[in-house]
């Protein structure tokens, strides 16, 4: 479910760059997107008959939402100043982030195997974005600092999802953090939204697609594997986005794929392989 939820992630950026050349802006984009993202779980919450969050866990739930609203639209906001590529790259260190994040507040501390397996990820990574040493690459200031702040805050959020909410129902879980992501990003945008906006049918139209693949179904997959598996482990299995967004990226925007992003593809997607069947082992050997 996490993986699903990765890959669903995946494939928005190249989505994203063309709602671009149609002249909307990241408030637009990721607003519309949670907002119809809320409407359409609290519809299934609301079918699905399941009951309500108390009033202690639901300030918790939007909180935890707050994190990945934040987080999308810093991710979005950094792509207008640097390439896609480089943005994945820097969003990817919510890897390590999450670890030390988790290690830090609740002292919990990864094991070698994670440290090993954080570093090919990490090298992977590197390889699957396309940038080399050698190449001359001038930066703009304000889409690192973008897009670092997203990695935090997304780090933020997968250690939060893991600890909150978790006697709540998927249904309701889901609706209440997409509700926290979507008044977030209102908020922090309420004067380009409210002024400079471009609402109308096509956006709309961007709204459900991109809500479909970025605030339906990853939150519902994150709400219930996250919380099995733990933040680490759904830390290193999210990074499967980057080769997704890349694939994506060569097959809708018909971007260049070389070898060497194959070779760091492979070496993510091998990591995530090895990281589960060091998992599986543990788990076998704990009493029953």
């Amino acid at each position: 479910m996490v993986l699903g939820g990765a890959i669903s992630f995946g494939v928005l950026t190249s989505f994203v760059k063309l709602a671009y050349r149609q002249g909307y802006n990241a408030a637009e984009i990721s607003f519309v997107q949670a907002l119809i993202g809320a409407v359409v779980l609290w519809l299934v919450f609301f079918f699905s008959k399941k009951e309500n969050a108390t009033r202690k866990e639901i300030p918790y739930l939007l909180f935890t939402g707050v994190f990945i609203g934040i987080s999308t639209y810093f991710y979005y906001l950094s792509v207008k100043y640097i390439s896609a590529s480089v943005a994945i790259v820097l969003l990817m260190q919510f890897t390590w982030i999450s670890i030390l994040l988790e290690w830090a507040v609740f002292k919990k501390k990864p094991s070698r195997s994670e440290f090993a397996i954080t570093v090919l990820i990490l090298i992977g990574t590197l390889l699957a974005s396309g940038l080399t040493p050698s190449q001359d690459i001038s930066l703009p200031i304000e889409g690192i600092g973008y897009v670092l702040l997203a990695s935090m805050v997304y780090a933020a959020y997968i250690v939060s999802n893991s600890r909150i909410g978790k006697d709540v129902n998927w249904q309701n879980k889901s609706a209440w953090t997409m509700t926290g992501s979507a008044i977030s990003i209102l908020l922090v945008n309420a004067q380009t939204l409210v002024f400079d906006h471009h609402l109308g049918l096509e956006l709309l139209e961007w709204g459900v697609f991109l809500a479909v693949f970025g605030t339906i179904l990853p939150p519902v997959l994150f709400a219930i594997g996250i919380p099995k598996i733990g933040a680490t482990t759904s830390s290193l299995l999210m990074t499967v986005e980057l080769p997704m967004a890349v694939i994506s990226a060569h097959f809708i925007l018909d971007e260049s794929l070389s070898t060497t992003q194959v070779v760091g593809i492979a070496i993510m997607l091998t990591s995530i392989v090895m990281m589960n069947l060091i998992k599986s082992k543990k788990r076998d050997l704990l009493p029953t």
